[in-house]
């Protein structure tokens, strides 16, 4: 027992790695469920925007037209995206030179500091043009501090995991992505259901939920600067200062940069259009009532947060190339059929079980997105090379994806939404068919330090 609660974890258990043992020590699952919170909490801060953006539009962008409202404020949205890349590049050479703790908590701050802005920000009522800048200033710092974290988590929660299991560890980087919408829904269903009318949360209480995010940044705060440094990290810190987090080192990389752009492109966009633009689809095209879309998005996003870790242990298994091809068949056959179907329900159990069929395709990339990419790449440029061609890429085809889809519904053709959405996915496929099984040509193998 003493061997599992050893000093100094990460060199203890890739030992016991080598010997083929798939016990993981304390202190190392300590470390994934104390960054995978951090992440949440973070990730709660991002999706809070999109969650409340019905209630809040009308008090920065005033008009009749709710789709005009939307189309403003998904505008927002979309910008924000365009600082992920920055985010990516500035973030990832921190945890490449620095180390991936430092990197993430500096992440949570600027985080933090976007969320209480919105929160505290006057409407167009009161301040005219200002209300919308402001609300576009901490939309741009959440896009910069967001855009590092998914290439920063992504390293440390591999970094951190057994060699074995790599794939079921990695899977809850995007569990805790779906758990942070999960938990921004819980809270407008409690606002709504419990607490407010729909009109008080139209007029003030969007704020509440930015104002929790702000706080719970201080439980991610604490959380990550008791983070205990990932073992590759520290063994590739004898290497040069200059070949860390390098950009000159990243371009000796070119069909791993490229993997990770084809792969994220139909990824994201799947992603971003079942979850997030995946409640004023529901509101705006189907014609819900706001209270059964956001109920029929939580039951779909409980459901597709359960798959994450099941997937991740799967592709432990199998490999992660046949998911990614399992994705990449589904999303291009079945994209336009489903959201066809989607826009013609008004029954929430129908919408549902839609929904939940759609998450079990999306997952064979959602899953293993994190360790396909991690392993593309060594230790010295991992951070930054999966966060900036990542970050780039789903600035973007996610970031836009409500952006596009309203626009064309706005022009009375939302079909060519679902074919961008279908072919985007097609491109996402041929990478996977074309690219070997990372499982087995893994950089972190090259990460496992001589034994001590």
């Amino acid at each position: 027992m003493a061997a599992l609660v050893s000093p100094a974890p990460a060199f203890d258990s890739a030992r016991r790695e080598r010997a083929g043992l798939e016990t993981i020590s304390r202190r190392r699952l300590k470390a994934i469920f104390s960054g995978s919170v951090g992440n949440l909490v973070e990730w709660y801060d991002w999706y809070a925007f999109s969650s409340f953006s019905l209630y809040f539009s009308a008090s920065f962008f005033p008009s009749d037209d709710t789709t005009a409202q939307l189309l403003q404020t998904a505008g927002i949205f979309a910008l924000g995206f365009l600082m992920r890349p920055i985010g990516g590049w500035m973030f990832g050479r921190i945890a490449d030179k620095v180390g991936r703790k430092q990197s993430m908590t500096l992440s949570v701050l600027l985080m933090s500091l976007g969320s209480l802005l919105i929160a505290l920000t006057p409407t167009y009522q009161t301040v005219g043009i200002v209300a919308p800048i402001l609300l576009l200033t901490a939309r741009l710092l959440q896009g910069l501090s967001v855009g590092g974290e998914y290439g920063v988590s992504a390293a440390y929660l591999s970094e951190m995991a057994t060699r074995r299991r790599r794939g079921f560890y990695s899977s809850f980087l995007y569990f805790t992505l779906i758990a942070a919408q999960l938990l921004a829904l819980g809270i407008q269903l409690v606002l709504l259901k419990v607490l407010l009318t729909e009109a008080e949360l139209l007029a003030w209480g969007w704020r509440i939920p930015f104002v929790i995010g702000a706080l719970l940044s201080v439980v991610a705060l604490y959380l990550r600067q008791n983070l205990d440094e990932t073992a590759a990290f520290e063994q590739q810190k004898t290497q040069s200062e200059e070949l860390r987090g390098s950009l000159k080192v990243l371009r000796r990389y070119p069909r791993a940069v490229l993997k990770v752009v084809g792969l994220t492109l139909g990824g994201t966009l799947a992603f971003y259009t079942l979850t997030t633009y995946m409640l004023k689809f529901l509101v705006n095209t189907a014609h819900m009532t706001k209270g059964a879309a956001t109920n029929t998005c939580f039951l779909a996003l409980l459901g597709f947060a359960a798959m994450q870790p099941a997937f991740g242990s799967l592709s432990d298994r199998i490999g992660r190339r046949p998911l990614l091809i399992g994705f990449g068949v589904l999303g291009t056959l079945g994209s336009v059929p489903l959201l066809t179907a989607l826009s013609h329900t008004t029954t929430p159990w129908v919408a549902l079980a839609l929904l939940l069929l759609a998450s079990v395709a999306v997952s064979g990339y959602t899953s293993i997105s994190a360790v396909v990419k991690s392993e593309l790449f060594p230790v010295e440029i991992r951070a930054l090379g999966i966060g900036l061609p990542h970050a780039l890429t789903v600035a973007v085809f996610g970031g836009t994806a409500e952006y596009i889809a309203l626009w064309c519904k706005g022009i009375g053709h939302e079909s060519y939404f679902y074919w961008y959405v279908s072919g985007c996915i097609g491109i996402s496929l041929v990478v996977a068919l074309l690219m070997a099984e990372t499982r087995v040509t893994s950089f972190h193998d090259q990460d496992l330090p001589a034994a001590a």
